[in-house]
């Protein structure tokens, strides 16, 4: 049996459609997480200059040499994202179950996408599994690449 592919695309976290105000979210809020849960996080806010919006980019070490880049937005009670660029989902997988255990009120409400998936047309994000560990996340990402041709 070979090893899975790991391909290195941007994966997209949301809360759930129709509930946007779901993470109850804030940059300041999400700033003071990131703090707590990975020492050493490089924050850096900036205005994104297309719309205009508050956002923060990081750098955390989500395990020993594990490191992820990404942006988050939440401009509104009511709108929130992160992106992690150029990550695999083992890498990814990492950061979406501190995200749904640490982060969001509910285990439920967080879904996700890649980059990799919308530049074949997938349109919808995933619900990020309510239970199970990095690698049961990892698992329905890599199902996700690959209901999409790419893993």
């Amino acid at each position: 049996m070979s090893a899975p592919r790991n391909i290195r695309t941007t994966f997209g976290f949301y809360p759930p459609e129709g509930n946007e105000a779901a993470w109850q979210a804030s940059l300041e809020t999400f700033t003071s997480a990131v703090e707590r849960a990975f020492p050493g996080a490089v924050l850096e806010p900036r205005v994104e200059p297309m719309r205009g919006t508050n956002v923060l980019d990081f750098d955390i070490e989500l395990a020993p040499d594990v490191w992820v880049t990404g942006t988050t937005a939440m401009p509104s009670p009511d709108y929130a994202y992160i992106t992690l660029g150029n990550v695999t989902a083992d890498e990814a997988a990492l950061f979406a179950q501190w995200l749904r255990d640490s982060y969001v009120p509910s285990p439920a409400c967080v879904r996700f996408i890649s980059s990799a998936a919308m530049e074949v047309g997938e349109e919808n994000p995933w619900p990020l599994p309510a239970t199970g560990d990095a690698g049961a996340i990892e698992a329905v990402m890599r199902d996700h690449l690959a209901a999409a041709g790419v893993e």
